[in-house]
């Protein structure tokens, strides 16, 4: 069975995220879509804490999720999906960042531009960061050192 994959976009990132969703979901993939529906402007916040949860709330149960989130260059997305605690989202604009993000650091959330990617450069992109299985071994301990730092910090810890 496949992995849940949630979407969620700004107004940046509509049209690819569209396509996105259109592309997994021809090839089988469960997905969720949190929106934006359209493209007026919306708060990109909104949507990857949406995605966050979502993906946190199934890995935690035990379940397979990833998520996409596509504002307009994927940075602003990544630092706010990475607020929540156990999420890993990665801005990748290359291959091999896709497959490492994956391999090395069991990204959990993959941000892309919808005014910097093209359609078929992502839906390349996707179809890479999906397929990469987590390496596990010498990455688990550095994986577990990020757990400690939101560990600490999530109580306001100094």
């Amino acid at each position: 069975m496949k992995p849940r994959v949630f979407f969620g976009a700004d107004h940046g990132g509509y049209n690819l995220k569209q396509e996105l969703r259109a592309h997994l979901e021809k090839q089988g993939y469960p997905v969720g879509d949190f929106g934006t529906f359209g493209t007026e402007a919306v708060d990109y916040p909104d949507f990857a804490l949406l995605v966050a949860q979502a993906v946190r709330g199934v890995q935690e149960a035990g379940g397979a999720a990833f998520g996409i989130l596509v504002d307009s260059i994927g940075q602003a997305s990544a630092i706010a999906a990475n607020k929540v605690p156990g999420i890993r989202a990665v801005m990748a604009s290359d291959a091999y960042a896709a497959k490492s993000s994956r391999e090395h650091n069991d990204a959990n959330v993959l941000c892309l531009g919808g005014q910097v990617h093209g359609a078929g450069w992502a839906k390349d992109l996707v179809d890479l960061w999906l397929a990469t299985p987590y390496g596990g071994g010498r990455h688990q301990r550095r994986l577990d050192k990020i757990a400690g730092i939101e560990k600490r910090y999530q109580g306001g810890g100094k």
